[in-house]
């Protein structure tokens, strides 16, 4: 487009990718303007000390995790779209305690059916899902966090939180029964503000107060809210769909450093996300899913980001002596590194269309003194 002469306006956090097409940037903070460079003036940690005031070191690949047993299990899982293919096809994978594992892919290669699947959120049709030795197939969701699975999931506002309930509201949604926060058929509420002000202060929950509504909040603080709930019930494993989508730089450093803490408490983590930087920075091992399937396991330490983003794409290039009897410039669609038992490649993958859960109300509003 700017061949043909027409200039752009490009808005975005990303800081790879202004980067890589910008011919002039601007940064803005807390709606001043901080500053205009051009892309060779800068590095990666400058631009993003200009966007948050303060100097933020460069992520690098987690070192080797010291892991245990295996906390989160699927076995040759298969699950259906919305429209009855096969968007899930025989997938098999490990998450041992300690251990981070990223899933890596373009979207629409599954990896929404398959997060929702393992949260049981959509069934299966075939396959087994296990947290800690549990069996979650055909169980609902509340089995799953009953089982020690926490979930973060992909889309905060539509499936993580309830826009209009205060922030308190939204911690307690999946809290609200247990003896410590509700007697008799009666909420505690003294109980439930107390334990709302302690997660907001220890998770950096950046609002108001806990009565505010949530979708007044950024969308960084409201990925920190979910977080909250999510580890406040000390998981087994966890699930994070999309951790950093839409927020910025300095909220989605926070949530990897969480993520890494929960890992070495002895958690199971498994990360599904279209960041490849993402996965590359956070996960000790990473799967590529391609087409419902998971294609090969990479090292994230050994393996470069332009080897993983071809895999994503179904892309296979060899490089090496190995390379010599074969034209290097001729890609190949294969399966690659170390196949994952029970994977295969399937069919194009049709968009997912979610289905909104039903919702209970919780009645948590407070009148002042009636603590």
């Amino acid at each position: 487009m700017t061949a043909d002469g027409r200039g752009l306006i490009f808005i975005s956090h990303k800081i790879r990718e202004v980067l890589a097409i910008s011919d002039r940037i601007t940064v803005l903070r807390g709606g001043r303007k901080i500053g205009t460079v051009r892309p060779s003036e800068v590095t990666h940690e400058q631009l993003a000390e200009m966007m948050v005031g303060r100097q933020i070191n460069a992520e690098s690949p987690a070192p080797v995790a010291r892991t245990g047993e295996v906390r989160l299990a699927v076995r040759d899982l298969v699950v259906r779209g919305d429209r009855g293919n096969e968007s899930v096809r025989e997938v098999s994978l490990d998450v041992r305690a300690g251990e981070i594992v990223g899933i890596a892919g373009v979207s629409g290669n599954g990896q929404r059916e398959l997060g929702e699947a393992i949260a049981c959120l959509r069934p299966h049709s075939r396959g087994s899902v296990k947290v800690d030795g549990v069996e979650l197939a055909g169980k609902k969701a509340s089995m799953a966090r009953r089982a020690g699975l926490g979930y973060v999931p992909e889309e905060r506002m539509r499936d993580g939180v309830i826009g209009d309930f205060s922030v308190a509201e939204n911690l307690m949604l999946v809290d609200s029964d247990k003896p410590a926060f509700a007697r008799l058929g009666f909420l505690r509420r003294r109980a439930i503000r107390a334990r709302a002000r302690e997660l907001v202060a220890t998770f950096d929950v950046r609002t108001p107060g806990i009565d505010t509504p949530t979708r007044n909040l950024s969308g960084g603080n409201i990925q920190k809210l979910i977080l909250a709930r999510e580890l406040s019930g000390r998981p087994k494993a966890l699930l994070v769909a999309q951790p950093t989508r839409g927020i910025d730089v300095v909220a989605a450093r926070y949530i990897h450093d969480r993520v890494r803490e929960e890992a070495r408490r002895g958690t199971a983590v498994l990360i599904i996300s279209e960041d490849l930087d993402e996965v590359i920075s956070v996960s000790h091992r990473v799967l590529v899913m391609y087409e419902g399937a998971i294609i090969g396991e990479v090292d994230p330490r050994t393996t470069s980001r332009e080897a993983i983003g071809l895999m994503m794409a179904g892309i296979s290039r060899r490089d090496g002596p190995s390379a010599s009897s074969q034209d290097a410039s001729a890609p190949e669609r294969a399966p690659v590194a170390r196949p994952v038992p029970g994977s295969e490649q399937s069919r194009h993958v049709q968009p997912f269309a979610h289905r909104l859960p039903e919702a209970a109300s919780l009645d948590l509003a407070w009148e002042p003194g009636n603590d």
